[in-house]
């Protein structure tokens, strides 16, 4: 019987070991041994899985519905059916920004004043991808890229104004001078709190929480958002004093 270690699995597949320890987390592939040293090798079988697991992952199944796929042969029409309509809604939201762009470019063309939301209002999400699997790990993004692909286009767009809105709040309230813990920024924070567990799919902890705090100070394009470091210092702080009073 063939067998092969990680790494060389790894690298055939064009995935990382980390992405094959989360399938295997997750119940979805499990290696054919585990040697004393922890290595873990895979024969004929689990590359045969590894194989379908990634031509449904072309496809943009969700990970959840790809165990369902290989645990019942029945429900691989289901989830071939969920998936048809995921790209529908995928077709709609590209039209959108297909649209979206052609506006830019006409603006552009004719001179006209644009506001940064329509400048960039035809730039796919999906560019964040990678940044947060390294940051957060392959289940973070799975669980936000699975709640976003289940919205509805007007959905979406909601969910973009709330975030843009509570964004240009809480950056009204830093340039106010208020400090972290005046009770208006508070309650604007609890909010924010609110809005990234609804993104992130899961409630944030205060580790977490106060982490995100300090990626808005350090990252300059999350300070640029809050109208610069400043700002993000004033709004991480006001993260911090609420994760200490509510998230412990």
């Amino acid at each position: 019987m063939n067998e092969w270690p990680i790494a060389e699995v790894a690298r055939a597949a064009g995935v990382t070991s980390r992405t094959l320890r989360h399938y295997e987390s997750v119940g979805l592939l499990r290696p054919a041994r585990v040697a004393d040293n922890g290595y873990r090798f895979y024969g004929d079988a689990e590359v045969a899985r590894l194989y379908r697991i990634l031509s449904l992952r072309a496809l943009e199944v969700s990970l959840p519905d790809i165990a369902r796929a290989l645990r019942d042969e029945r429900t691989f029409a289901e989830t071939v059916r969920e998936h048809l309509a995921t790209l529908e809604r995928a077709r709609t939201a590209l039209d959108e920004r297909i649209i979206a762009v052609r506006d830019t470019l006409t603006a552009l063309e004719e001179g006209r004043h644009m506001s940064i939301d329509d400048a960039l209002a035809g730039v796919d999400d999906s560019r964040y991808e990678s940044e947060v699997r390294e940051r957060w790990g392959d289940e973070a993004w799975e669980r936000s890229a699975a709640r976003r692909r289940a919205l509805t286009p007007d959905q979406r767009r909601a969910a973009d104004e709330h975030g843009r809105d509570l964004n240009t709040s809480l950056r009204d309230a830093a340039e106010k001078g208020l400090r972290p813990d005046d009770p208006e920024l508070q309650h604007l924070v609890a909010a924010h709190h609110a809005w990234v567990g609804d993104q992130w799919g899961r409630v944030p902890d205060a580790a977490s929480y106060t982490g995100l705090g300090e990626l808005y100070v350090a990252d300059a394009r999350f300070a640029a958002v809050y109208g610069g470091e400043q700002n993000a210092g004033t709004i991480r702080d006001a993260m911090a004093a609420y994760a200490e009073a509510h998230l412990h």
